[in-house]
């Protein structure tokens, strides 16, 4: 019996929830107004580089609002684009609920090598600009919800993490319920 699946679950802490919902405005109002998530910060334009989708060079281009939901961050995410991504193709199908979840790791390709000694289907790939970190999308045939993120970022993105995690603690549910949104 292998020990991959152990072995991946030891890579680290699932610490975010992400969705791609039919209507973004809406989960943004429910996430904040019903579930006391946020603040969320959006991003109109997130920045990645070097993006393969099934192994295939695209020009994906997204927008998301990244909020903390006690500890667990919940991202929101709209495409902008036709480009091939997973994003398209889980509206394309009508999916609902979880897309995916996010784990940081310290090692991306060591990841990665779990990742295939566990039968997981590398479908999405991208960096973060400046070449500082990146990520892969995996899927292990679950069904959804069972894509898993595995992203490397500096200690200034966990700082940044951890930065809007206290300002969710700080925040009176009310006030800036979407901060970078006009």
């Amino acid at each position: 019996m292998s020990d991959t699946p152990a072995t991946l679950a030891k890579l680290g802490s699932i610490m975010q929830i992400s969705y791609v919902p039919d209507d973004y405005d809406a989960a943004l109002e429910y996430w904040t107004t019903k579930m006391g998530a946020g603040p969320f910060f959006h991003t109109e334009k997130v920045a990645v580089e070097n993006v393969k989708y099934r192994g295939e060079t695209s020009d994906i281009q997204f927008s998301m609002a990244i909020g903390y939901w006690g500890d667990v961050q919940v991202e929101l995410i709209r495409p902008n684009n036709d480009a091939p991504s997973m994003f398209r193709d889980w509206r394309e199908k009508g999916m609902q609920g979880v897309q995916h979840l996010c784990l940081i790791v310290n090692d991306l390709a060591h990841a990665r090598t779990l990742t295939e000694e566990a039968g997981g289907e590398v479908i999405q790939e991208v960096s973060l600009p400046g070449g500082v970190g990146g990520a892969f999308y995996a899927d292990y045939g679950g069904g959804p919800g069972t894509i898993i993120e595995y992203l490397q970022i500096p200690q200034a993105g966990i700082d940044g993490f951890a930065a809007m995690r206290q300002m969710h603690l700080d925040w009176d549910g009310k006030t800036n319920p979407v901060i970078g949104r006009d």
